[in-house]
Protein backbone atom coordinates (compact mmCIF):
# COMPACT_ATOMS: atom_id res chain seq x y z
CA UNK A 1 0.00 0.00 0.00
CA UNK A 2 0.97 3.62 -0.45
CA UNK A 3 2.58 5.36 2.52
CA UNK A 4 -0.22 7.89 2.20
CA UNK A 5 -2.83 5.16 2.65
CA UNK A 6 -1.10 4.14 5.87
CA UNK A 7 -1.00 7.77 7.01
CA UNK A 8 -4.71 8.12 6.40
CA UNK A 9 -5.38 5.00 8.45
CA UNK A 10 -3.54 6.75 11.25
CA UNK A 11 -6.03 9.57 10.84
CA UNK A 12 -8.85 7.01 11.19
CA UNK A 13 -7.38 5.91 14.53
CA UNK A 14 -7.10 9.54 15.61
CA UNK A 15 -10.68 10.27 14.53
CA UNK A 16 -12.00 7.38 16.58
CA UNK A 17 -9.99 8.55 19.59
CA UNK A 18 -11.09 12.17 19.22
CA UNK A 19 -14.72 11.06 19.09
CA UNK A 20 -14.56 9.55 22.59
CA UNK A 21 -11.87 11.81 24.07
CA UNK A 22 -11.79 15.12 22.17
CA UNK A 23 -9.28 16.59 24.61
CA UNK A 24 -6.67 14.25 23.14
CA UNK A 25 -7.47 15.03 19.50
CA UNK A 26 -4.19 16.85 18.65
CA UNK A 27 -1.87 14.27 20.20
CA UNK A 28 -3.95 11.42 18.76
CA UNK A 29 -3.72 12.90 15.28
CA UNK A 30 0.06 13.29 15.38
CA UNK A 31 0.75 9.94 17.06
CA UNK A 32 -1.66 8.04 14.81
CA UNK A 33 -0.13 9.40 11.62
CA UNK A 34 3.50 9.08 12.74
CA UNK A 35 2.99 5.54 14.01
CA UNK A 36 1.21 4.51 10.83
CA UNK A 37 4.05 5.64 8.57
CA UNK A 38 6.95 4.78 10.90
CA UNK A 39 7.59 1.24 9.58
CA UNK A 40 8.30 2.60 6.11
CA UNK A 41 11.38 4.40 7.42
CA UNK A 42 13.17 1.13 6.63
CA UNK A 43 12.71 1.76 2.90
CA UNK A 44 16.47 2.08 2.37
CA UNK A 45 17.52 -0.54 4.93
CA UNK A 46 15.80 -3.90 4.62
CA UNK A 47 12.37 -2.70 3.56
CA UNK A 48 9.44 -4.43 5.28
CA UNK A 49 11.85 -6.25 7.57
CA UNK A 50 13.91 -3.81 9.63
CA UNK A 51 11.00 -1.80 11.07
CA UNK A 52 8.03 -3.98 10.15
CA UNK A 53 6.89 -6.23 13.02
CA UNK A 54 3.41 -7.65 12.29
CA UNK A 55 3.35 -9.65 15.54
CA UNK A 56 5.42 -7.66 18.01
CA UNK A 57 3.79 -4.28 17.34
CA UNK A 58 0.37 -5.84 17.86
CA UNK A 59 1.47 -7.52 21.08
CA UNK A 60 2.90 -4.24 22.37
CA UNK A 61 -0.16 -2.26 21.31
CA UNK A 62 -2.62 -4.27 23.41
CA UNK A 63 -1.25 -3.29 26.85
CA UNK A 64 -0.53 0.22 25.58
CA UNK A 65 -4.17 0.68 24.60
CA UNK A 66 -5.30 -0.79 27.90
CA UNK A 67 -3.03 1.62 29.77
CA UNK A 68 -4.42 4.56 27.78
CA UNK A 69 -7.95 3.51 28.73
CA UNK A 70 -7.12 3.12 32.41
CA UNK A 71 -4.83 6.14 32.64
CA UNK A 72 -5.71 8.52 29.80
CA UNK A 73 -3.00 11.16 29.62
CA UNK A 74 -1.24 12.58 26.58
CA UNK A 75 1.73 10.22 26.90
CA UNK A 76 -0.27 7.00 27.19
CA UNK A 77 -2.62 8.00 24.38
CA UNK A 78 0.30 8.88 22.12
CA UNK A 79 2.04 5.56 22.83
CA UNK A 80 -1.14 3.58 22.21
CA UNK A 81 -1.89 5.33 18.92
CA UNK A 82 1.71 5.06 17.73
CA UNK A 83 1.90 1.32 18.36
CA UNK A 84 -1.57 0.67 16.98
CA UNK A 85 -0.67 2.55 13.80
CA UNK A 86 2.63 0.69 13.40
CA UNK A 87 0.90 -2.66 14.00
CA UNK A 88 -1.82 -1.88 11.47
CA UNK A 89 0.77 -0.81 8.90
CA UNK A 90 2.74 -4.05 9.24
CA UNK A 91 -0.42 -6.14 8.94
CA UNK A 92 -1.91 -4.13 6.08
CA UNK A 93 1.19 -4.63 3.94
CA UNK A 94 0.41 -8.35 3.87
CA UNK A 95 -2.75 -7.57 1.90
CA UNK A 96 -0.78 -5.77 -0.81
CA UNK A 97 1.81 -6.79 -3.37
CA UNK A 98 5.33 -8.10 -2.95
CA UNK A 99 8.73 -6.47 -2.77
CA UNK A 100 9.44 -5.71 -6.40
CA UNK A 101 9.64 -2.69 -8.67
CA UNK A 102 6.60 -3.85 -10.63
CA UNK A 103 4.44 -5.75 -8.13
CA UNK A 104 1.56 -6.02 -10.61
CA UNK A 105 3.61 -8.81 -12.20
CA UNK A 106 3.20 -10.82 -8.96
CA UNK A 107 6.73 -12.23 -9.10
CA UNK A 108 7.70 -11.73 -5.43
CA UNK A 109 6.67 -14.00 -2.56
CA UNK A 110 7.73 -11.49 0.09
CA UNK A 111 5.25 -9.08 1.63
CA UNK A 112 6.35 -8.57 5.25
CA UNK A 113 8.93 -10.32 7.39
CA UNK A 114 7.54 -12.07 10.45
CA UNK A 115 10.29 -11.91 13.08
CA UNK A 116 8.30 -14.09 15.47
CA UNK A 117 8.19 -17.03 13.04
CA UNK A 118 11.45 -16.14 11.30
CA UNK A 119 10.06 -16.11 7.77
CA UNK A 120 8.58 -13.87 5.10
CA UNK A 121 4.79 -13.69 4.83
CA UNK A 122 3.55 -14.04 1.26
CA UNK A 123 1.56 -11.16 -0.23
CA UNK A 124 -2.21 -11.66 -0.44
CA UNK A 125 -2.50 -9.11 -3.29
CA UNK A 126 -6.00 -7.98 -2.34
CA UNK A 127 -4.52 -4.62 -3.26
CA UNK A 128 -2.36 -5.60 -6.19
CA UNK A 129 0.35 -2.98 -5.75
CA UNK A 130 1.01 0.35 -4.09
CA UNK A 131 -0.74 2.98 -6.14
CA UNK A 132 -3.27 0.58 -7.64
CA UNK A 133 -6.80 1.94 -8.21
CA UNK A 134 -8.03 -0.11 -5.26
CA UNK A 135 -5.28 1.38 -3.09
CA UNK A 136 -6.51 4.87 -3.96
CA UNK A 137 -10.07 3.74 -3.21
CA UNK A 138 -9.02 2.58 0.27
CA UNK A 139 -7.20 5.88 0.83
CA UNK A 140 -10.37 7.76 -0.05
CA UNK A 141 -12.38 5.55 2.26
CA UNK A 142 -10.01 6.31 5.13
CA UNK A 143 -10.00 10.03 4.35
CA UNK A 144 -13.77 10.51 4.11
CA UNK A 145 -14.62 10.54 7.84
CA UNK A 146 -11.71 12.85 8.63
CA UNK A 147 -12.81 15.38 6.01
CA UNK A 148 -16.15 15.55 7.83
CA UNK A 149 -14.96 15.45 11.44
CA UNK A 150 -11.78 17.52 11.39
CA UNK A 151 -11.40 21.20 10.63
CA UNK A 152 -8.50 23.56 10.04
CA UNK A 153 -4.97 22.18 9.49
CA UNK A 154 -5.91 18.51 10.08
CA UNK A 155 -8.52 18.64 7.33
CA UNK A 156 -6.07 20.41 5.03
CA UNK A 157 -3.49 17.74 5.77
CA UNK A 158 -5.93 14.93 4.94
CA UNK A 159 -6.98 16.62 1.69
CA UNK A 160 -3.34 17.14 0.70
CA UNK A 161 -2.43 13.52 1.45
CA UNK A 162 -5.39 12.31 -0.59
CA UNK A 163 -4.31 14.53 -3.48
CA UNK A 164 -0.77 13.14 -3.30
CA UNK A 165 -2.26 9.64 -3.30
CA UNK A 166 -4.16 10.37 -6.50
CA UNK A 167 -1.05 11.79 -8.16
CA UNK A 168 1.06 8.81 -7.19
CA UNK A 169 -1.59 6.38 -8.39
CA UNK A 170 -1.56 8.06 -11.80
CA UNK A 171 2.23 8.07 -12.00
CA UNK A 172 2.98 4.66 -10.44
CA UNK A 173 3.56 2.60 -13.58
CA UNK A 174 5.33 5.35 -15.56
CA UNK A 175 7.63 5.89 -12.57
CA UNK A 176 8.58 2.22 -12.56
CA UNK A 177 9.43 2.40 -16.26
CA UNK A 178 11.50 5.53 -15.63
CA UNK A 179 13.42 3.83 -12.84
CA UNK A 180 14.22 0.91 -15.14
CA UNK A 181 15.84 3.33 -17.57
CA UNK A 182 17.65 5.56 -15.07
CA UNK A 183 19.02 3.20 -12.42
CA UNK A 184 21.38 1.19 -14.68
CA UNK A 185 23.03 4.46 -15.71
CA UNK A 186 23.84 5.49 -12.13
CA UNK A 187 27.32 4.99 -10.64
CA UNK A 188 27.57 1.71 -8.74
CA UNK A 189 28.32 3.54 -5.47
CA UNK A 190 25.03 5.41 -5.78
CA UNK A 191 23.07 2.33 -6.85
CA UNK A 192 24.19 0.51 -3.72
CA UNK A 193 22.29 3.07 -1.63
CA UNK A 194 18.99 2.47 -3.40
CA UNK A 195 16.25 0.09 -2.18
CA UNK A 196 16.83 -3.52 -3.18
CA UNK A 197 14.06 -3.60 -5.78
CA UNK A 198 15.71 -0.69 -7.60
CA UNK A 199 19.13 -2.37 -7.52
CA UNK A 200 17.60 -5.56 -8.88
CA UNK A 201 16.51 -3.57 -11.92
CA UNK A 202 20.10 -2.73 -12.72
CA UNK A 203 21.24 -6.30 -12.07
CA UNK A 204 18.73 -7.65 -14.60
CA UNK A 205 19.75 -5.12 -17.27
CA UNK A 206 22.14 -6.76 -19.75
CA UNK A 207 25.35 -4.86 -20.52
CA UNK A 208 25.48 -2.86 -23.72
CA UNK A 209 27.07 -4.62 -26.68
CA UNK A 210 30.21 -3.04 -28.13
CA UNK A 211 31.89 -3.62 -31.45
CA UNK A 212 35.49 -4.75 -31.99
Amino acid sequence: MMATTHALFGVVLATATATVAPEFAPVAFVAGVVGSVFPDLDLYAGHRRTLHFPVYYAVAALPAVALAVVSPVAETVALALFLAGAAAHSLMDVFGGGLELKPWRAESDRAVYDHYRGRWVAPRRWIRYDGAPEDLLVAGFFAAPALVVWTGPPRTFVAAVLLVSAGYALARKPLAALVERLVPALPSALRSRLPERFRATADRTPPAQTGD
